[in-house]
């Protein structure tokens, strides 16, 4: 998994365009090698970018979300110190 890219499903909010944007641009870059596409492949690289978007902003709208979602991550560090103990 790309390390940069952040999770965009925190309980039942939804990520705002942008992040999933930015998320998608990272994917990509990772799956292509390049951080910066050559001018003669920049179209491809927009595409894949916008199919990406796209597919992960209808995966976030359809999943049905149950429960109160995640811990924030200070509570859950915290309750693994404390299982460890």
């Amino acid at each position: 998994m790309c390390r940069s890219i952040k999770r965009l499903r925190e309980g039942a909010e939804a990520a705002p365009p942008e992040e999933v944007r930015a998320a998608a641009v990272q994917f990509i870059r990772k799956v292509s090698g390049f951080s910066r596409p050559a001018p003669h492949n920049q179209e491809a690289f927009d595409a894949a970018v916008e199919e990406v978007a796209a597919a992960t902003s209808r995966l976030l709208g359809s999943l049905d979300v149950r429960g109160g979602g995640r811990a924030p991550a200070a509570a859950t560090a915290g309750g693994r110190a404390a299982a460890r103990r």
